[in-house]
């Protein structure tokens, strides 16, 4: 039987490689420049693409054979979604791959930032004992927990801090979940009493032209001087320009960050420079757990491959 050909963007781990290889020959991206990507798509039925690259119009209309492109977590931003609905090619993610491990990482920036650990560690290193007297944390117990997108990672955002450290739960969205608010006692509301009456701010909205610069200088200035911020979702949804501002005023307590305006994040970033700031290299889903859960996409490439509908479609393709 003629196998099919799939083309992968990035390295993925061995459990969604394998699932592949039964019935697909596993090809690597040379470059993930569009010219380049057109030659080797040719003769492609399936494309895995993770955080990096995209895949563009152009592409598509360049590969008479490609059938579905697969992300390897949830984001399609960086996928042409009306493109590919129009030739019938699927688009299908992994949504409910790293929910956990990206709702952990808030709890540990929260906490970082909240107990001033980054600071107590480098000054342990200095060897200065006597900054157990200053730096001087915060509980997350008790507190109050504003979540901004209330999606599958919302939703573990505010299960584990409603179950783990008795907070007080309140999200914006545009959907309304009650079997949620029923369980951990959750309350939908307004963007402005989200951003006015919480601790703590997860933010987890999806990338959108309606999301691109939500939160600015005016959103910043309706937290709480005590209140602390921490983006997981994309880096446009917040203004980073009014974020430094903000915490280099002291205006807030602290800020965190998984993702930045533009990536890679220079090492010179200003944000980098302020001691209320925290921030890691779009790692949030990079658990082994997740990497693995991410990686079975393959399983619905194959399956939009033998025609079969796929368990997570992103789109309803024209046939």
């Amino acid at each position: 039987m003629k196998k099919y050909k799939v083309l992968l963007y990035e390295e993925m781990r061995e459990e969604g490689k394998a699932v592949l290889k039964e019935k697909a020959e596993i090809l690597f991206a040379r470059s993930l420049e569009e010219d380049s990507l057109i030659q080797e798509a040719k003769e492609i039925d399936g494309i895995i693409i993770r955080a990096n690259g995209k895949v563009t119009r152009k592409m598509m209309e360049a590969a008479p054979k490609l059938r579905v492109v697969g992300r390897h977590g949830v984001g399609v931003e960086n996928v042409d979604l009306e493109a590919a609905t129009e030739m019938g090619i699927w688009v299908v993610n992994t949504p409910d791959a790293n929910d956990i491990s990206v709702a952990e990482h808030f709890f540990g920036l929260a906490l970082m930032l909240s107990k001033m650990l980054k600071k107590g560690e480098m000054a342990l290193r200095q060897g200065r004992w006597e900054a157990r007297y200053q730096y001087i944390g915060n509980e997350l117990h008790g507190k109050t927990l504003g979540i901004l997108g209330f999606g599958r990672i919302g939703k573990a955002v505010g299960r584990i801090g409603h179950k783990g450290f008795n907070m007080k739960v309140f999200y914006y969205d545009a959907l309304r979940y009650e079997e949620v608010e029923k369980e951990i006692e959750a309350v939908k509301t307004n963007l402005e009493e989200v951003m006015s009456g919480s601790d703590f701010i997860s933010i987890n909205l999806p990338m959108s032209p309606v999301t691109k610069g939500l939160i600015g200088e005016r959103e910043f200035g309706m937290m709480k001087p005590t209140a602390y911020i921490i983006n997981l979702a994309r880096g446009p949804i917040w203004d980073e320009r009014a974020l430094y501002k903000v915490l280099k005023e002291g205006r807030i307590a602290g800020a965190g960050a998984d993702v930045f305006e533009v990536e890679p994040a220079a090492k010179e970033h200003p944000l980098f420079q302020l001691d209320n700031f925290i921030g890691t290299p779009h790692m949030a889903a990079h658990t082994e757990e997740a990497l693995r859960r991410m990686s079975l996409v393959a399983v619905d490439i194959l399956r939009a491959l033998e025609g079969k509908e796929p368990v997570y479609p992103v789109n309803r393709p024209k046939r």
